[in-house]
């Protein structure tokens, strides 16, 4: 065992004491109980019921945007806002290569190709300025919009991902997308409770969208929802979650393709007690992301990430960074705390890595690769002491 592994299980054990930690499990100190029982005494436990129209109502009030539409999970979310947004088969979506799987599986919904791109580490987002010099080079503009002069395929959106709930540089991304007239999805799924500028996210580009699995900072079982300020998108966007069935009394009538993507009542009840409690949850990651910052401060070969310049994190996961010359010890730092019982975790296979997409097209992605050879997530859940 390395002597940086050693003084890490020390230094997460000084701020959290001894015993297993979990990564990130959810905690239900407020309402869920009472919330979930009124539903189920309804009866309307589907969707349709008071507690769906509730949750989308405050949830849209929270992040100051002025529609939110609530489906079953985060991926649903994307792959409508994607379809919104005009993406079609053949097209390609420019996503970042460190992301979660379902960002690129949402794009391959479409019969679309995900298209990675690089990240920076400063935010683990991503990086403006390699995709703007990425574009310049292998994008053609046309009657059609942006192609791709390498496939021949057309560029339908960028989509930033918010790393673990911190905000990437969406001014310069906004940027890069009017320069190209390319649309943008936000996958904020992380970044509930995280600002931009003073801005939620998911509330910058045409669409954004949020998730609520069981180990989010909020969670309604598993949930996500659409966020737009645009009234046609939000009245489209619902239609096509409720499988396109035209407003009747009585008769099922579907004017096109639609998708059974509509959040249950009953999830959305345990939605509406998580978030009357979200800014106590938020309040306890920063507290916590303060103390871990004080006894890692100084760690030769390690360092905590903390929120980019002009945002705030929601810090859904707390993140350790090794240095270049660390990277190798990531694998023993790994076994050795989940050993111990304190559970962490790398960052996903670079997606460009996996083999259902090592054919996609891709641009030099060596931040990627730096960044996923040295991420480490720590124990980071509301339920810790």
């Amino acid at each position: 065992m390395t002597d940086l592994a050693d003084q890490v299980v020390l230094k997460i054990r000084e701020v959290l004491g001894s015993g297993n930690k979990s990564l990130h499990q959810p905690v239900f100190s407020g309402n869920e109980i009472d919330y979930v029982s009124s539903c189920i005494k309804s009866t309307y436990v589907s969707s349709v019921g008071e507690f769906v129209g509730r949750f989308e109502s405050e949830l849209a009030k929270y992040t100051n945007a002025k529609y939110a539409i609530a489906v079953v999970n985060g991926t649903a979310a994307l792959h409508i806002a994607l379809k919104l947004i005009g993406v079609t088969r053949g097209d390609e979506v420019l996503v970042p290569a460190l992301s979660f799987v379902a960002t690129a599986n949402a794009v391959s919904y479409l019969g679309a190709t995900p298209h990675f791109v690089d990240c920076e580490e400063s935010t683990l987002g991503i990086d403006p300025c390699a995709l703007r010099e990425w574009l310049d080079n292998i994008g053609e503009k046309c009657a059609e919009g942006v192609m791709n002069r390498l496939t021949g395929k057309r560029i339908g959106a960028i989509v930033p991902m918010h790393t673990f709930g911190h905000p990437c540089k969406m001014d310069e991304i906004m940027a890069i997308a009017h320069d190209y007239s390319l649309p943008v999805v936000e996958d904020a799924a992380e970044s509930l409770g995280s600002l931009y500028y003073g801005k939620h996210t998911g509330t910058l580009g045409k669409v954004g969208i949020l998730s609520f699995n069981g180990n989010k900072i909020l969670t309604t079982g598993g949930g996500g929802a659409l966020l737009t300020n645009d009234r046609e998108l939000a009245i489209h966007a619902r239609h096509l979650t409720t499988t396109a069935k035209c407003n009747h009394p009585w008769s099922y009538v579907h004017d096109e393709i639609g998708y059974n993507y509509r959040m249950p009542n009953i999830n959305a009840a345990l939605g509406c007690a998580q978030l009357e409690q979200l800014q106590k949850f938020l309040l306890f990651k920063r507290s916590l992301a303060e103390k871990y910052e004080r006894v890692f401060t100084g760690t030769q070969g390690i360092k905590l990430f903390r929120e980019p310049v002009g945002c705030r994190s929601n810090y859904w996961l707390q993140t350790l960074l090794l240095e270049d010359e660390y990277s190798g010890q990531q694998d023993a730092l790994l076994e050795k705390t989940n050993y111990l019982g304190i559970m962490t975790r790398p960052a996903w296979t670079p997606l460009h890595k996996l083999q259902i997409y090592e054919e996609a097209p891709k641009a030099p992605l060596n931040i990627v690769e730096s960044l996923s050879r040295r991420i480490i997530n720590i124990p980071s859940g509301v339920d810790l002491k």
